[in-house]
Order: structure tokens, then sequence, then C-alpha cells
């Protein structure tokens, strides 16, 4: 009987790493493939026959993309309404998220229904309103109004996440330090955002990556090359008659940097916080 539960044991582990290695395999490949194609030359990506590895090794296609397209631009832009969609949402869902989650007010379930009405409906159908009042406001093609359409749809999702992990903050704590006379607002700073820490990092995360790669708020709500981000910029090299698959490579390449080095800074802290948001204190 131990032998054959020990067997069925086994066979379950070696199918987990099967279907692990699997996805794994999945979720490599394509970046794998277009770092490969990104230092091709342009005869050897369209061929009769497909060359799996390069057979010639070329930067070409990183030099004429940084020097030729104005990329390093769309690049700046992107770091510049990121970081502003981010500070946005760091202002005002922190205060929303700990509304939220500490007080018991009218209207309560109903703004927080609200908020997950705005992420159910298609982000194409904020498209025009928002193209109209950013128009009569004057925020029309530049980066701070696109940052702020950024927010429209992102703050629900900022404050839906960072609630949960305000929720799981002892209120112990909190009241202790009500007692010794620290202001409501006191002990949201000192007390609860240092325990949340972590899931506000992580939030903080999936809101700025939501926003590195956002492609048709931006598309449609800049039409010069000094508020473009760089997904606009990559669909607008392919003309009529020419895709550049090389400099479209290099282009994703390069657009994947700044995330894989977040991930890297702040792995840990967002592992930790993700953790810490799923137990509820």
């Amino acid at each position: 009987m131990a032998a054959t539960r020990s067997r069925s044991k086994l066979l379950w582990d070696v199918i987990s790493y099967v279907v692990l290695v699997g996805l794994a395999f999945i979720a490599i490949a394509p970046i794998v493939w277009t770092f490969l194609t990104s230092l091709k030359f342009e005869e050897d990506i369209v061929t009769r026959t497909m060359q799996y590895i390069p057979s010639r090794i070329t930067f070409e296609n990183y030099v004429k993309l940084w020097n030729q397209s104005g990329y390093p631009v769309l690049v700046i832009n992107s770091l510049i309404v990121t970081t502003t969609t981010v500070l946005l949402c760091l202002l005002t869902g922190t205060v929303a998220a700990y509304a939220f989650s500490r007080f018991q007010f009218k209207g309560r379930t109903q703004l927080m229904l609200g908020y997950l009405v705005v992420r159910m409906f298609p982000a194409v159908l904020m498209i025009i309103p928002l193209f109209i009042i950013m128009r009569q406001v004057g925020l029309l093609d530049s980066t701070i109004g696109l940052a702020i359409a950024y927010t429209s749809f992102l703050l629900p999702l900022f404050v839906w996440m960072l609630k949960g992990f305000f929720d799981a903050a002892p209120k112990e704590l909190e009241s202790a330090a009500r007692i010794d006379g620290t202001t409501r607002l006191g002990a949201m700073f000192m007390v609860v955002i240092p325990i949340a820490r972590n899931g506000l990092l992580a939030t903080c995360v999936f809101v700025a990556i939501a926003a590195w790669n956002e492609f048709l708020f931006a598309l449609m709500l800049t039409t010069s090359q000094g508020s473009r981000t760089w997904p606009v910029g990559l669909q607008l090299m392919v003309g009529e008659f020419q895709l550049p698959w090389g400099m479209l490579a290099a282009g994703g390449m390069i657009s994947i940097l700044p995330v894989i080095v977040l991930f890297a800074i702040v792995q840990r802290a967002m592992v930790a916080g993700l953790t810490a948001g799923a137990v509820k204190g």
C-alpha cells in the first residue's frame, strides 16, 4: 500500500514538473525568439527556410532603431507617463483604499462596485469622452494628459488591490497608536503603510507595467513625436510596403528591459506583498 502511494506521488510529481516546464517554455520561447530575430540581418529573417539560430549576428537593428527612429524620445515619454501615473495613483489611491478598508459609511459598497464596473467596461468606450475632455482642457497630445487618462482606468485596480493589503494589517496596532495620541492620518502613515509596504510596492509595480505597455489610449490621445510612447512608435514603424522585423524585434527587447530591471529590484518585496495580501488579519 505504501509503495503504491509512493509511486502515485512520484507520478504526480513528474506530471507537475512536465506541466511547469511546458508553461515556462511557452512563456520564455517568444522572448528568446524575439531576441534572436533582433540579432539577424533583414535578409536572414524573411527566408524560405526557417533559421532558428542566426548564422550571422549583427547589432545593426539596435543601432538603427536608436539613431534613426527617435526611439529614445519614445522611451523617455513612456517613463514620464508611467512615473506620473504611478504617482497619481499613489497619492489618491492610498487614501481611498485606506478609507474603504477602515471606515463604514453610506454608499461604501456602491462605490466599490462602481470601481469594479469601471474595470468591466472595454477601454475603447472611454476613448471618445476622454478625447473630448482632454481637448477642452488643453491636455490632448501631452504626457500629463496621457497619464491622467491612464489613471482613470488604473486607479480602481490600485484601490482594490491596496484595500486587500490594508485589510490584512492588524487594526490593534493602529488603535494603540491612536491611544498614544496619533491622529488617524498619522496612524495610517506611521503604522498601516509600513506594515503594508510590500503590498503597496506590488500594487505600484502592477500599475507601472500596465501603464508602460498601454497602447490604445496612447495611440488615440497623442499625435506628435514629443508625447507618443514606445508602443505607438513601434506600430508606426510598420509601413504599407515595409515591415522592419529586425527593428521591431530590437524595439521589443529594449522595451522589456525596464520591466525586467524593475522585477529584479523589487522581486522579494513583491512576492512578500502578494503573500501578505492573501492572508486576512
